[in-house]
């Protein structure tokens, strides 16, 4: 039996990442002639890389654009109330889904199926055949990544059935399923960038991976094993949780910020070299920090009160006044006087939504060519500090904790310290005296689960939308900490009345619904299998954050 289950799962692997091979009867000179325009046309995988790399944070095709995480990060960031639109009404603000033909939150969905789909599995196919296993490893290590990304977004997906090229509608797959799944490719990634026999080349590996790791081999390997620690870690709800499991594969992925996994940018001044959220891209101009992550950095709400994080001024902007502040969501210009209503992310008044001319004033995330993190060592010691707290292994939790506090704080001022006002930089000082603060760092035996997802909800903040959507998700949004009897998300506020989207009919939203302009056009019948016509689909709980 167990031979056969590693067979299946052998099979289900390859299925969805070997390309179909056409056969034709044709002779060879009429091939030659008249070539088939939809045959897999023979391409350096050197080259079909870069676009896949690019896909994870959003790339444009002639079919498309924005396939990627940041353009659903516009969407889903107002879900966890990362940011909201300077104006009211706003149904997103409201928590609700899309709408009749919108392809809105649709984005992950495309970039796993078509922006990555086939050109990865030729990557796959082609460096099996040439022996490139750094670059068969790669691709598998991003297929793991975004078919988890893709799980966590919509729930349900296409897995087994995926690529199949010959059928018009296809079967979806549960999260169990796909959870497991992830790992199997994640470990198959893992051994074929073990490997260093056949054609392996780190300068090779690099022509294709400029922009993400430069061809370090190492580094994927640390990427991979950071996706089976998420994979894990995300099912703290199941009676099958294990920390230990957690810990494990936290130790072995992404530890220091050297490791961090994150997409670059040319910044050339054409559109698909630049960051999704910088002022050329002109992506983010109504968006505006909320109350909820200003009030968290510095010190006003319930947690770290009056703790003033040093990272204030990297990851927000300020008011007219020069302070941070944050608006409500759907609440727009009422929620706030007009000298304290926060400037937009490219440092204009909180009214301006055009892009100007230059990224001059803007900092963080936000400038043109800026690099994105998918995944990075401050996430994984969170995701270890959660599991020792679960464990009971306080010390080494507190110890987790504060280093994912530190290396967020240190990827900030190395990587994202331009622009930033001279006297709110981060200093070797403010880092030790922010740490010392014991209502940000307590004893180990006050620490609690809202100490560490506060924190790592400010350390993920603007790129990490997709997972803390999930941890919020986890938490069910209001659950309350088993150690204060507070909310883990301590100050959270669901819309309710008139700021929750009518179609929700009161509840919060759990997931999105697949793309209008695949599976709502020929998948009709096994959507309306899961639930996917109904107005309110997008507030069907998925299977990671149900309770058992």
């Amino acid at each position: 039996k167990q031979t056969i289950m590693k067979r299946t799962i052998r099979n289900i692997i390859l299925a969805g990442l070997l390309v179909a091979l056409v056969s034709s009867g044709c002779s060879k000179l009429i091939d030659d002639a008249y070539p088939n325009p939809n045959a897999a046309v023979r391409q350096p995988i050197e080259e079909l890389m870069p676009g896949i790399i690019g896909n994870m944070v959003g790339s444009s095709a002639a079919a498309g654009s924005a396939y990627g995480v940041a353009n659903d990060g516009l969407y889903i960031g107002r879900y966890v109330q990362f940011w909201a639109t300077n104006t009211a009404g706003n149904q997103y603000d409201q928590m609700g889904g899309a709408t009749q033909a919108s392809d809105i939150l649709g984005s992950v969905w495309a970039m796993h199926y078509f922006g990555m789909g086939q050109n990865l599995n030729r990557i796959v196919d082609w460096g099996t055949e040439e022996q490139k296993w750094d670059y068969v490893g790669a691709a598998l290590a991003i297929r793991a990544w975004s078919m988890l990304t893709l799980t966590n977004v919509y729930g349900e997906a296409i897995v087994k059935e995926a690529f199949n090229t010959s059928a018009l509608t296809f079967k979806y797959d549960d999260q169990p399923f796909i959870y497991d799944t992830v790992r199997a490719i994640a470990r198959t990634a893992i051994a074929y960038l073990d490997r260093t026999d056949g054609n392996v080349s780190q300068q090779n590996l690099a022509k294709g991976d400029a922009y993400f790791y430069n061809g370090d081999v190492s580094k994927w390997k640390k990427f991979a094993y950071s996706i089976i620690a998420r994979s894990f870690n995300q099912l703290s709800n199941k009676n099958t949780y294990n920390a230990d499991s957690v810990v494990h594969y936290c130790d072995l992925g992404i530890n220091s910020n050297s490791e961090n996994a994150t997409a670059k940018f040319a910044n050339t001044g054409i559109t698909g070299t630049s960051n999704f959220y910088g002022p050329f891209r002109s992506n983010v101009g109504a968006l505006r920090q909320t109350a909820y992550v200003a009030n968290l950095v510095t010190g006003k709400g319930s947690m770290f009160n009056g703790a003033y994080d040093p990272r204030a001024h990297y990851l927000l902007r300020e008011d007219s006044t020069g302070e941070i502040t944050g608006i409500l969501p759907n609440r727009g210009t009422s929620s706030l006087p007009a000298n304290k209503l926060p400037f937009g992310f490219w440092g204009r008044g909180f009214t301006l939504t055009a892009a100007p001319s230059s990224d001059a004033e803007a900092r963080y995330i936000f400038k043109n060519g800026a690099e994105f993190p998918i995944l990075t060592a401050s996430e994984v010691k969170f995701m270890k500090a959660e599991a020792l707290l679960r464990k009971g292994s306080r010390p080494q939790a507190q110890q987790a904790y504060r280093e994912g506090i530190e290396l967020s704080m240190n990827m900030l001022r190395t990587i994202y310290n331009e622009s930033v006002p001279a006297s709110k930089q981060i200093t070797d000082q403010s880092i030790t005296d922010y740490l010392a603060n014991p209502a940000v760092v307590p004893a180990p035996q006050d620490l609690t689960l809202s100490h560490i997802m506060l924190q790592k909800y400010i350390a993920l903040f603007g790129y990490g939308m997709i997972e803390t959507w999930t941890d919020m998700r986890r938490f069910h949004y209001v659950d309350l900490d088993p150690q204060t009897g507070n909310q883990v998300y301590a100050d959270f506020l669901l819309p309710i009345g008139l700021d929750m989207f009518i179609n929700n009919n009161g509840k919060p939203v759990q997931r999105a619904r697949p793309r209008y302009n695949s599976e709502y056009l020929y998948n009709v019948d096994e959507l309306n299998r899961l639930g996917g016509l109904d107005l309110d689909y997008h507030t069907k709980e998925q299977w990671f954050s149900i309770t058992e």
